[in-house]
């Protein structure tokens, strides 16, 4: 469908680009409509994780049956939608209070420390996967 592929390609380019500016201080009150705010994460979080689940169930392909794989052609940036969700939820339990302790916060530190280059490969793919839509991986 059209529309995932419109929302693969904006919420992989949103996730990159609060990934690739966040700070690591998330603390304090943020103002209700500022890009820091955790409910905005989120939100963006599930939303991504949400499309890039669909994107695995229902490819964009091209209307020629006979040519490509139609579930690999969006495996990369359903993935990447996928990654997009775990580090902004990640990001959210690591800056609550209540949960510093435990295998899951073990797992979210070692993961966030690649947030800055998950969010340039996030960029990469929304840009790539926009202009060469149906490639074999994008």
């Amino acid at each position: 469908m059209i529309q995932l592929y419109f929302l693969s390609i904006l919420c992989n380019a949103i996730s990159g680009y609060v990934l690739l500016t966040e700070n690591d201080n998330m603390t304090g009150d943020k103002p209700s409509f500022s890009i820091s705010n955790p409910v905005f994460y989120l939100v963006l979080g599930i939303v991504s994780a949400v499309v890039g689940i669909l994107k695995l169930l229902s490819p964009t392909y091209n209307l020629d049956y006979t040519k490509g794989v139609f579930f690999l052609g969006d495996l990369l940036p359903a993935a990447a939608g996928i990654i997009a969700a775990l580090m902004l939820i990640f990001g959210i339990y690591r800056n609550d209070n209540s949960a510093k302790s435990g295998e899951l916060e073990r797992i979210g530190v070692n993961l966030l420390v690649f947030r800055k280059p998950i969010g340039i490969a996030l960029l990469a793919v929304a840009l790539v996967h926009f202009l060469f839509g149906q490639l074999l991986f994008l």
